[in-house]
């Protein structure tokens, strides 16, 4: 919403812009002033922090496209241009831009109506009142935190801009890869006395070596040779940040099979989530040949099946 000062504040003069001024270039200039007249940089200087707000009041406004169309329109209306109404008419040489259909004239849209419809119902009546503090705008940054930060909560230094002490923020625990952190009050100050906007905070989590999240449970492929596959077996399997946990092989455990730790995967208020191991079973690349005679016969002594039977079947081969 426009304030009424817009008249009397040049804001491309504040910041030393042309009125053409790209995005970036905007960015690039604000930035410079304020790490020139910031209060932390200017202790004890009014000078320097009237200036520093001047300037954020200035970048707050030409950085939003919605606002700054609504500035220069709202600029370009005080800009000394004079017109006359019909004869007589109090529009007369009020000092306002021409080209309002019927301005000052009886019956017309009038000056009252074209400031009602630009500032959302204020007009021109009351000193152009009614338009209140203004609330600054939103930022957005990213940020990037260990997989493990990312399970079991962090609290992480960052600097929010190129001025400034960092600011602490807390990832709880659970945040997931691309989720948003919104910290109040942290965006942009308000031009005229408002609330200041808050920060949007985007999260990336790094991968794991070795977890993979799905919800609230972790996933990990553990190897497992073949003799504990068949025979079955007790071994070991890592956890998140903590010691490895002993979990049973039944004998016969085929490739690919899920065996599960209860209460090893996400913490979150609504419970713990699991871990959910996966079997792969290792084939060994190089065998003895003391052991490759040993395989054959233990092959001689299986049943006479063939594995890829059901497979042929269903595929309609057999």
């Amino acid at each position: 919403m426009a304030s009424q000062d817009w008249f009397e504040k040049d804001f491309y003069k504040i910041l030393g812009v042309a009125k053409d001024v790209s995005d970036a270039e905007l960015k690039k200039v604000y930035r410079k002033l304020a790490r020139k007249f910031h209060p932390d940089s200017n202790p004890d200087d009014p000078k320097a922090e009237a200036k520093f707000k001047e300037i954020s009041e200035a970048f707050s406004v030409l950085s939003d496209k919605e606002q700054r169309k609504e500035y220069d329109a709202v600029r370009a209306m005080g800009g000394g241009a004079r017109f006359t109404g019909g004869a007589g008419g109090p529009g007369a040489g009020a000092g306002f831009p021409g080209g309002f259909p019927g301005a000052g004239g009886a019956g017309g849209a009038g000056f009252e109506d074209v400031f009602a419809n630009l500032f959302g119902g204020g007009g021109a009546r009351g000193g152009f009142g009614g338009f209140g503090p203004q609330r600054g705008a939103d930022l957005t940054m990213n940020t990037t935190v260990d997989f493990i930060d990312s399970i079991h909560g962090a609290t992480l230094r960052l600097r929010l801009s190129d001025v400034g002490e960092p600011t602490s923020v807390k990832v709880p625990a659970g945040v997931q890869d691309g989720q948003k952190i919104k910290l109040r009050g942290k965006g942009q100050p308000s031009p005229n006395g408002g609330e200041p906007g808050d920060l949007l905070i985007s999260v990336k989590v790094k991968p794991h070596p070795v977890f993979v999240r799905d919800g609230n449970n972790l996933r990990v492929n553990v190897p497992v040779t073949f003799a504990e596959a068949v025979l079955g077996a007790t071994i070991q399997v890592p956890t998140l940040g903590g010691e490895p946990v002993k979990l049973k092989v039944a004998p016969g455990t085929p490739n690919g099979r899920v065996l599960r730790v209860k209460g090893k995967g996400v913490q979150s208020a609504k419970g713990a989530g699991d871990l959910l191991a996966t079997v792969d079973i290792a084939v060994p690349s190089h065998v003895s040949e003391k052991a490759s005679k040993a395989l054959e016969e233990f092959a001689a002594l299986l049943p006479d099946e063939d594995p890829r039977q059901d497979l042929l079947n269903k595929a309609g081969l057999l």
